[in-house]
């Protein structure tokens, strides 16, 4: 595989500097994508490196990027929200937009591919999104540290492990991803998309691509189900696969 990275950063709507990677194709640039990563991860979780790097075998450039207080960009996590997180999303498109083209293409995975539905409406120049392993409600992160719902509600902030690292979670964290309403947002985006998700998800499950995919109400979207999947992909081989599907879907709609 061969391809180029670029170091390369933008700053938010707050002024925080944010960290990202563009992958290019060896060759000729045909379109670029934007790639979400999902909660608390960052732009090198496997998903999102793997992914990137495969898609430039298709011409098509890849930037993958830190939110505002993970991996190596500026700001306080604890201090973020759903909300913040789309507004990261906005800062990465108008980035691409000024600095290179405006992204044809927008990836988001887990919590990152509701972003992803969130977003879109703000962003013209779409032709396409997809998602993986995307929940249909933005509530349902909850899940994630429901043990510490209860204490977060009563106290105003608690610390939560997820995957491993210790994060603080505040209620207006709470009050944020309680108050949108994804349904909404998804009526409103024309552009087609493109679901994946595993039937053996354990952590958001198959039910919410296909919630997603009723509520998108086009007949252009597909949904693709990837059998023995984890919600991770943790396996190289789901990666690959998933990143020849969208390169594949992506040559009727992008330029």
């Amino acid at each position: 595989m061969a391809f180029q990275t670029e170091k390369v950063s933008f700053k938010n709507q707050e002024g925080h500097t944010l960290d990202a990677r563009l992958e290019l194709p060896e060759k000729d640039v045909r379109s670029y994508a934007i790639f979400v990563h999902c909660f608390t991860c960052s732009k090198n979780v496997h998903a999102a490196s793997r992914i990137s790097r495969a898609l430039t075998e298709s011409g098509i450039a890849v930037l993958r990027f830190d939110f505002t207080g993970l991996g190596n960009s500026e700001g306080d996590f604890s201090n973020t929200n759903f909300s913040t997180t789309v507004s990261d999303l906005n800062s990465a498109y108008d980035f691409l937009q000024s600095s290179y083209k405006a992204p044809d293409l927008i990836i988001g995975h887990s919590l990152g591919g509701a972003t992803v539905l969130a977003a879109a409406g703000s962003m013209p120049k779409l032709k396409g999104i997809v998602t993986i392993s995307a929940p249909s409600d933005i509530p349902h992160v909850e899940k994630l540290f429901s043990d510490k719902v209860q204490e977060i509600e009563s106290a105003g902030q608690a610390r939560v492990t997820l995957a491993g690292r210790e994060f603080v979670i505040k209620k207006q964290f709470l009050d944020d991803v309680r108050s949108i309403e994804l349904e909404d947002k998804l009526a409103r985006i024309k552009v087609p998309c493109l679901f994946f998700h595993s039937p053996q998800d354990e952590v958001v499950s198959f039910d919410h691509a296909k919630k997603n995919l009723e509520m998108k109400k086009n007949s252009s979207d597909s949904l693709i189900s990837l059998e023995g999947a984890s919600h991770m992909l943790n396996q190289k081989e789901d990666s690959e696969y998933v990143s020849r599907i969208i390169a594949a879907w992506g040559l009727r709609y992008l330029s």
